[in-house]
């Protein structure tokens, strides 16, 4: 098994964590106002699903029908 392992202790220069962990203070907009969202699509799992359903229907209908001979039918 390897056993090289690396600490997990970042050495910083000074300054830098300083400048890492100093608060900052910000003010929330309150006057913006955003432009509302689109109307979203009215189509669903449920149009989907009539889709789906009607394409295999149609599909079955335009089958050609089979020709049976003989008496096993």
């Amino acid at each position: 098994m390897n056993s090289n392992l690396m600490h997990s202790r970042v050495q910083l220069e000074k300054d830098i964590l300083e400048r890492l962990v100093t608060e900052v203070h910000e003010t929330v907009a309150t006057d913006v106002q955003f432009a509302k969202a689109k109307k979203t699509s009215s189509f669903g799992a449920l149009n989907l699903w009539n889709l789906r359903r009607n394409t295999r229907s149609a599909r079955q209908a335009i089958k050609q029908p089979q020709i049976v001979t003989g008496l096993s039918y």
